[in-house]
């Protein structure tokens, strides 16, 4: 039987990455997932492939950083899908860039870094709490090695500030929920090939090479590797799993 029949899950950031395997792996295992992103044309064909492949899935826009807006598309979601059991937060965006650039690159890096890392997965968590709490659901987070670490590479304090808030608050928000039966994890991905850091791979290989040399697996990470962990966090096979992230990045950390 499938890990996550008769559930509802949305995933935010579903048009492409991570996210868009996320969704895939989700409605495989049974789920009915909702995919959200910000590009409304991503989100549409994400569905559209998982519905071509037999699973269920509706799409709509959302900026996770409006939170009149994630409040509204809660309510949609209720209205026209059902009431959500799975939510992912994985909307992000990443920029390597450090604190001794201009000012004002400076300044708007970390104010849309945090407002889409970090004030993103509360403005969403926030809107959906009530279905979530209704169904004794769980919620998993997508964190980073930079919930623990700064890079060997030059790399944005904002992202890395995100993340660990991202950490922060899974672990905060799974003390507050656990009496009420709702599960709050997190996922640590490592180096992961997505479109979100394709030009950046393009542009300095070199970069890529202190990553994939400080992994003990020596490759970098899919998407899809992200699926496995998601999975098992949103289904019942990790029932007394809570607070805790599960890190999938090769091996990063322990060198």
């Amino acid at each position: 039987m499938p890990l996550l029949s008769n559930h509802i899950a949305v995933v935010t950031g579903a048009g492409s990455g991570i996210g868009r395997a996320i969704a895939g792996g989700y409605a495989r295992e049974g789920a009915r997932v909702v995919v959200l992103d910000i590009n409304q044309q991503a989100a549409a064909t994400t569905a559209k492939e998982i519905r071509d492949a037999g699973g269920k899935a509706e799409s709509f826009a959302l900026d996770v950083t409006r939170r009149d807006d994630c409040i509204a598309m809660a309510k949609q979601v209720a209205d026209k899908v059902g009431p959500v059991s799975i939510l992912c937060n994985n909307a992000g965006i990443a920029r390597r860039n450090g604190m001794l650039g201009a000012a004002e690159a400076v300044i708007n890096d970390w104010e849309d870094i945090i407002a889409i890392n970090l004030n993103g997965v509360f403005n969403v968590t926030h809107a959906f709490l009530g279905a979530l709490r209704a169904s004794k659901g769980r919620i998993v987070n997508i964190g980073s090695i930079q919930s623990f670490v700064h890079l060997r590479t030059p790399s944005s304090p904002a992202y890395t500030a995100s993340k660990h808030g991202v950490l922060g608050f899974t672990k905060a928000l799974a003390a507050e929920l656990g009496k009420d039966g709702v599960r709050v994890n997190a996922i640590g991905p490592g180096f992961i090939e997505t479109p979100l850091n394709e030009k950046v791979r393009a542009a300095n290989p070199d970069l890529v090479k202190v990553f994939i040399d400080h992994t003990p697996l020596g490759r970098p990470g899919k998407p899809e590797d992200i699926v496995g962990p998601a999975i098992f966090l949103a289904s019942d096979m990790s029932a007394y799993v809570s607070g805790s992230i599960v890190m999938v990045d090769g091996g990063y950390r322990t060198i």
